[in-house]
């Protein structure tokens, strides 16, 4: 597929353009700009950018990067007393080439013992034993449609902060692929450890346990007072240092602390080029306004998430970096042609892929220069099947933001947008407001053919072949 991504990068090196670039929380929780840094908006005097470029130079980090460390004290503060280490710091505009480092799988579920804790996982019926085609052909439509759901927990029916009788009957009714954890579902490391594995032990296929845990403002682990670990400044500046080896060090460090507590997912990097001063919900979360160095530094972000075996995620695409609104609160719409998003907004997007991001995050962001079907990019079959998967390359995880925000559930509700968001190519529905009305939705929507048999087949393969490679199941 790496050669796919490149075949296309190079087929579209020609449509790139100068762009002047002027200037979501997947949480669904705002998060308004504070920092008092200052964010320069890009001039024609950057001179043209392909993504072919950026793919070619943001293609892998040096090997030291993976076997050889030093402390990085100039973007960060530490709550803990151990010293946590960056790679060697050698680059300022472009990262050597080398092989990207496989993510670290977990050992699979063992199956010895013949009783559950409350704070085990159980076996899920030796799923390891199986291939992943084995288990999709064995799963009734209602478990496949469940598959697509990732919810609050405490969404589930249960409580909030622990695994009660709840939140087991929500897993087994709606047969949920994950859950997403937030500042209010965590208060300590016992506590969400427990929590963590009392879920996992509810449901018959594992779950993806997710978090946004960018580094800087939004760290739902580092900003509790519970827990003692490195916290980062923000991306902003760590992109200020043009040191690409401590973006790979954001990724390492952050993917080792969430590994310990029992998540599988991270909903970072964020890849969107700030570069509108009037930016209220992006700001210092993105590593700068430069595409060129954002793309760099989100490509060895990656390789950092996935040192560690964590599955990470770019966001949001096609770009929230470039708005004045906020997607939380109403629509937002971005004016762009394709071809001015492909020379800026789109090249931190190749330089992930490139790197083996594993999903791309959508944002309920309108693009009317773009498509034509009115719709948002989350729901729109143009953007997602059509841009991401069709012109950038991208094979993997396709979730779209949060479904609760008012961007969508003003003008669709969770029914439609849930229904549009898998015709449009999406494969995870992040967090609707009422996981009843939208996994019904989808459910009949299925069941009458409005979303074909092998629509489904095809995103609950894509979760299940994720799931696989990190060891899940």
């Amino acid at each position: 597929m790496k050669k796919k991504r490149l075949a296309v990068a190079a087929a579209i090196t020609a449509f790139v353009m100068l762009c002047g670039c002027s200037n979501t929380d997947s949480s669904g929780d705002t998060a308004y700009v504070t920092t008092s840094e200052t964010t320069t908006q890009i001039t024609t005097t950057q001179t043209e950018t392909s993504i072919t470029s950026i793919a070619e130079n943001t293609a892998a980090e040096t090997t030291s990067q993976t076997t050889t460390q030093s402390t990085t004290t100039t973007t960060t503060t530490t709550t803990a007393a151990a010293t946590t280490t960056a790679a060697p710091s050698t680059q300022t505009t472009t990262a050597p080439v080398v092989t990207t480092p496989k993510p670290q799988t977990t050992a699979p579920p063992k199956t010895t013992t013949t009783t559950t804790s409350a704070t085990t996982p159980k076996p899920q019926n030796d799923l390891s034993q199986k291939t992943v085609e084995e288990i999709l052909q064995g799963m009734t439509i209602e478990e496949k449609v469940g598959q697509l759901f990732v919810v609050r927990p405490e969404k589930l029916g249960g409580s909030a902060l622990q695994c009660d009788s709840g939140d087991k009957n929500g897993i087994s009714k709606y047969h949920v692929g994950g859950v997403c954890m937030f500042g209010q579902n965590i208060q300590s490391p016992s506590q969400i450890k427990s929590f963590i594995n009392g879920l996992q032990s509810a449901g018959e296929i594992p779950l993806f346990i997710a978090v946004d845990e960018e580094g800087g403002r939004v760290a739902r682990i580092a900003n509790c007072a519970g827990f003692a670990v490195k916290k980062f400044a923000s991306m902003l500046s760590v992109g200020n240092t043009g040191d690409t080896s401590q973006a790979y060090n954001v990724g390492e460090t952050i993917g080792e602390y969430l590994k310990t507590y029992g998540f599988n997912v991270d909903l970072a990097p964020v890849a969107d080029v700030n570069t509108n001063p009037q930016n209220v919900v992006i700001g210092d979360r993105a590593f700068g306004s430069d595409p060129t160095k954002v793309a760099q530094m989100v490509a060895s972000a990656v390789k950092g998430f996935h040192s560690k075996g964590m599955i990470c995620c770019l966001k949001h695409f096609p770009g929230h970096g470039d708005t004045t609104e906020d997607t939380h609160k109403q629509s937002v719409t971005v004016y762009k042609t394709w071809e001015k998003l492909k020379g800026c907004e789109m090249l931190p997007f190749a330089g992930g892929i490139n790197a083996g991001a594993d999903m791309v995050m959508t944002a309920h962001i309108n693009v009317p220069n773009v498509t034509s079907d009115g719709l948002p990019a989350s729901l729109s079959y143009e953007l997602v099947t059509g841009k991401l998967r069709g012109e950038m390359g991208f094979d993997g995880v396709v979730i779209t933001d949060s479904l609760e925000m008012e961007a969508l559930r003003k003008q669709y509700g969770d029914a439609k947008s849930s229904v549009l968001a898998v015709k449009a190519g999406a494969d995870i529905l992040l967090m609707p407001e009422d996981i009843g009305v939208a996994y019904n939705a989808v459910l009949s929507a299925v069941k009458s053919g409005e979303i074909t048999q092998e629509r489904l087949d095809e995103s609950v393969r894509r979760i299940l072949n994720l799931k696989r490679k990190y060891g899940i199941i």
